[in-house]
């Protein structure tokens, strides 16, 4: 069968009127026919994968959502891992408007919006205008927490024209009436659709996040929108669908369509046939010389590892069908690295492989380059299809804990830390970590940064906290207005955008 791509041009005509290079692709297929004789099908598919692009793997939306927290880096390494300084300037909050992941991140995340609008052209059901509007939601949602201007069009509307933009809290206006008015005709059957729980997930966090996004520098928090977010998380607490899986790894293992009990929305990928790029996830932190080869890149933060209890089994440990095959361990990497019978593995100074949880921004001495650094595995490595780099692991953008604990940070927000209090604590103890007699916010921070490391959600949560803007390792305190990405230099022909303040 013959297939297109959407050429980039359109992904540029959707937010200016200016075109693009012609040899720019979006990410992700429709097909001819499909669109030649209305298959919404095929159209709708392909809104499910775009949506690859800009959030599987770690050079994406998460990229944005975690250099720039208090758990990830990515240290320079004598002349490796430099690239025109663009992941210092993320973990020291230092971007500009011509920064080459804000850029590209915000044009897969309108690729998504536009493909999802374009399913509704196709007189399709209303469940699949449903699922479309909730991929639309989904990715705007992710445009208004980095950029606080969101580019729309409706179905069919001329291209050639500058998209409008819907603005703070006009957009999140629009996304909370949307949400609500598809949740009947979503399904209720697989999480690696679009579901009435996703969509419950996705309006908890718009309720959540108001406060943070009618004003990063100084959020509040109406009783009102805590009720709500309250609500829908007993929505679905007492649908008893869900429950906290016992083997946290599970969740991101290859299978976790089968052994996770708690996942509620994830990007399916098929191994070896089909899917994002989750493989980059193993592949970035790790050693050249583990096995996987990996790029030695990506790590963690001293700071953030001591947050973990010895007894958590979120630190990781020994996971059957890695640590068996390649000696490689789930979790955080520290320490002295082997290979899977036990046997040192060296560096390429043939020096042994030590991670050591001492990291810099910029690395220069010879002997740390490539030590330097605890690296995390937060998905199991999928051995069976490691030489096709197609991972059956599915992407996980929902969980179960993220319901109770969005709840817990409403009830705490409204004055009901002991109602709070046993939900943190479920959470917890299911992860071997001990239970708390009471808990604050910060705690509460803090136990989100452990249940949800490295899934793309720390810079959100800190803002939320207020907390985003304080020093951590080597980064200073800094100005407000690194509490929003700037506009890309190349959006702002279209005279709908207002470049945000500071930039």
């Amino acid at each position: 069968m013959k297939t297109r791509y959407i050429s980039a041009v359109m992904i540029a005509l959707f937010s200016v009127t200016a075109c693009t290079k012609l040899d720019e692709k979006l990410n992700g297929q429709i097909n001819d026919q499909g669109v030649g004789s209305g298959n919404v099908a095929a159209v709708l598919n392909s809104a499910y994968n775009s949506m690859r692009a800009p959030y599987q793997g770690p050079y994406g939306w998460w990229a944005l959502q975690e250099f720039p927290s208090d758990e990830a880096i990515v240290p320079t390494r004598g002349g490796d891992w430099d690239d025109n300084g663009a992941w210092r300037a993320l973990h020291l909050h230092r971007w500009q408007p011509d920064h080459t992941r804000i850029h590209s991140v915000y044009r897969d995340l309108n690729s998504v919006s536009y493909v999802a609008t374009s399913v509704l052209q196709f007189n399709p059901t209303p469940r699949q205008a449903a699922e479309a509007r909730f991929l639309r939601a989904f990715a705007q949602f992710s445009i208004l927490d980095g950029w606080n201007q969101v580019p729309y069009r409706d179905p069919g509307e001329d291209v050639t024209q500058p998209s409008r933009v819907r603005k703070g809290p006009e957009a999140l206006t629009y996304l909370i009436t949307e949400l609500n008015e598809i949740l009947p005709s979503l399904p209720t059957d697989t999480n690696t659709i679009a579901t009435k729980d996703a969509a419950k997930m996705l309006l908890m966090k718009c309720y959540l996040n108001k406060g943070a996004f009618l004003n990063r520098a100084a959020p509040t928090f109406d009783p009102a929108d805590m009720a709500k977010v309250i609500a829908l998380a007993d929505e679905i607490i007492t649908g008893g669908k869900y429950t906290l899986t016992p083997k946290y790894f599970d969740n991101f293992a290859p299978k976790n369509d089968l052994l996770s009990k708690e996942n509620i929305f994830t990007g399916k990928n098929s191994g070896g046939i089909d899917a994002g790029g989750l493989n980059a996830m193993w592949v970035a932190p790790l050693h050249y010389n583990q096995n996987p080869s990996g790029n030695n890149g990506f790590c963690t933060l001293s700071d953030f590892y001591n947050k973990f209890e010895a007894s958590d089994s979120r630190r990781g440990g020994a996971y059957a069908g890695v640590t068996d095959v390649s000696g490689i361990r789930v979790g955080f990497l520290v320490g002295q690295q082997v290979n899977k019978d036990g046997v040192l593995i060296k560096n390429r100074l043939g020096e042994n492989l030590i991670f050591t949880p001492e990291v810099n921004i910029i690395e220069r001495d010879q002997k740390r380059l490539e030590n330097a650094g605890i690296r995390v595995i937060k998905y199991p490595i999928d051995y069976p299809n490691i030489g096709s780099r197609i991972p059956d692991n599915d992407w996980v953008y929902y969980r179960y804990s993220d319901v109770l604990l969005m709840k817990a940070e409403a009830l705490l927000r409204t004055g009901q830390a002991s109602l709070a209090l046993p939900l943190v604590n479920l959470v917890r103890t299911t992860r071997g970590a001990s239970s708390w007699g009471a808990v604050t916010l910060d705690q509460l921070l803090d136990e989100r940064g452990r249940e949800f490391f490295w899934e793309g959600v720390r810079r959100q949560d800190l803002i939320r906290f207020g907390k985003f803007l304080t020093p951590w390792q080597e980064k200073p305190s800094d100005d407000p207005k690194y509490l929003i990405f700037p506009i890309p230099s190349n959006q702002m022909a279209n005279p709908n955008y207002t470049q945000n303040p500071g930039y």
